[in-house]
């Protein structure tokens, strides 16, 4: 069996219908409440919960829970692995961060999960995912209405520029990923995935200027990009009622775009596609579309 934790939120939803879809494959879902029947529960923080919840499994798609602060994350990352080596899972793929997101803030956990996972008793396969396409694309949608009136858009990324990825693409990745382990367990072989590390960075990088011309498109009037300083965007930031640990990842991510940290340097990400990676700039402007129809 293949179980997908985090079904509820964006990527692990994407990764369990995926699988769903694809015959031969028994697949289960957990969330944090999940009921027994549609999905098990599994919650990070409740250890307990694991013991159970992993019954069973072979294949564990373990999605990152990084929307904490960093102890909390590592505490729940630390009982995912435990409890998986106590349940007798045989192969775990786990969602980490791309290389090119080392020097940002929310990097440590993923790092130390890796670790984690090296160490245990099962094989790994480690999928370094990308930035979600979600990121510039919410730029653009939080600078729209100033930008249809002012026509100008501001943001705190100076003249950098973000290697993104869309989404669909790494749960394609990941479903894709899984499936094969699953079929070579299933014919007694040790999975081609085992003990690989896959760079999933996007292959195509937006900055603000980019994102203008999205704007311009979509607002059919012209758009021109001006940055701000990093100390107008926690200001703004801190105004938008984000816990603290968000402002903090949110202004490490613009200040590494601003020193050009954020560009990748090669990806897997294509190879393992059926098609060619999703046009990051189709994902902005679906994002654009969708923020405008709902006013």
């Amino acid at each position: 069996m293949i179980l997908v934790t985090g079904i509820s939120g964006g990527l692990g939803g994407l990764i369990h219908r995926g699988l769903s879809a694809l015959d031969g494959l028994e697949v289960a879902g957990g969330t944090r409440s999940g009921d027994g029947v549609t999905a098990r529960r599994i919650d990070f923080d409740d250890p307990a919960s694991l013991a159970a919840g992993f019954h069973g499994v072979d294949v564990l798609v373990f999605v990152s829970a990084g929307y904490a602060e960093d102890d909390v994350v590592l505490a729940r990352h630390g009982a995912v692995v435990d409890a998986a080596e106590a349940a007798g899972v045989r192969h775990v793929v786990y969602t980490s961060l791309a290389r090119s997101g080392e020097p940002l803030t929310i990097a440590p956990p993923h790092r130390w999960t890796e670790a984690r996972l090296a160490a245990a008793s099962f094989e790994v396969t480690i999928l370094r995912n990308g930035l979600y396409a979600e990121i510039p694309a919410g730029l653009a949608v939080l600078g729209a209405a100033t930008a249809a009136e002012s026509g100008v858009f501001t943001a705190a990324l100076g003249t950098g520029r973000m290697t993104a990825v869309a989404r669909e693409d790494l749960a394609d990745v990941a479903v894709r990923v899984a499936a094969e382990i699953r079929h070579d367990l299933a014919a007694g072989r040790r999975s081609r995935h085992a003990g690989r590390t896959y760079e999933l960075e996007g292959v195509e990088a937006v900055g603000g200027g980019d994102l203008a011309e999205a704007l311009t498109g979509v607002l059919d009037r012209p758009v021109r990009y001006r940055p701000i300083p990093l100390s107008a965007a926690r200001e703004a930031l801190t105004g938008l009622g984000l816990e603290p640990y968000q402002v903090t990842h949110t202004l490490s991510t613009f200040s590494n775009v601003i020193a050009g940290n954020l560009q990748a340097r090669g990806s897997d990400l294509p190879a393992l596609l059926p098609a060619k990676p999703r046009p990051v700039r189709d994902q902005i402007l679906r994002a654009l579309a969708a923020a405008a129809g709902g006013h």
